[in-house]
């Protein structure tokens, strides 16, 4: 299958503004280059702590999207994904979810509260089995959340779990920019690898 041919990848970001040394900018230009067909959701306009907001742009997207489509979530991008997977509909052949924030569990000083995540709809965060095969990319450090409670996140969406280690919020200010696994996940939904993926718990 040549690159033009296999599916759209989906870039789902968090609530960051765009960012030229992040691990999914630099996903896209090395796909883009390589070929594939590359579509980012971007950020809302107004309210960008809207999560309907969010799930709005990807609707969008993906409605301009022709063919399956692979999803790359970050960070707050997952719920956005795990969001939209509840309520629409797409031949999606997986989806990466690379550190799943804990919205549960109140987030350090600088973030939004837990008023403000449950007002702005993030909370309470669905729990129920992704239709499409998926893959958890957690880290052990990340202070956004656990890998306790990141792990329970995977099961109950019946995700593969994919531990990272000692790799903070998977972003820039945690001290990582390429991501070369990133593109390595991405390779495996794609060949059906997260299709095995554990039954979440009951």
């Amino acid at each position: 299958m040549s690159p033009a041919t296999r599916p759209t990848v989906v870039i789902v970001p968090g609530m960051r503004d765009h960012v030229e040394e992040h691990w999914q900018t630099l996903l896209a230009q090395r796909l883009i280059e390589g070929g594939r067909t590359v579509r980012t959701v971007p950020p809302p306009v107004e309210n960008r702590l809207c999560r309907d907001a969010h799930v709005a742009l990807l609707v969008e997207v993906i409605a301009q999207t022709t063919g399956p489509v692979v999803l790359v979530a970050h960070s707050a991008g997952c719920i956005t994904t795990v969001q939209w997977a509840r309520w629409h509909d797409a031949d999606v052949r997986g989806a990466l979810l690379a550190a799943p924030p804990d919205f549960d569990t109140p987030l350090p000083a600088g973030y939004p509260t837990p008023g403000e995540l449950k007002k702005s709809g993030w909370t309470p965060v669905p729990r129920s089995p992704l239709p499409f095969p998926s893959i958890v990319a957690a880290s052990s450090t990340d202070p956004l959340g656990s890998l306790e409670r990141v792990a329970e996140l995977a099961r109950n969406w019946g995700s593969r779990l994919a531990e990272l280690g000692d790799v903070g919020h998977l972003n820039p200010a945690s001290g990582h920019g390429p991501w070369p696994g990133a593109e390595e996940f991405v390779e495996a939904l794609e060949q059906g690898w997260g299709r095995t993926a554990p039954k979440p718990a009951s």
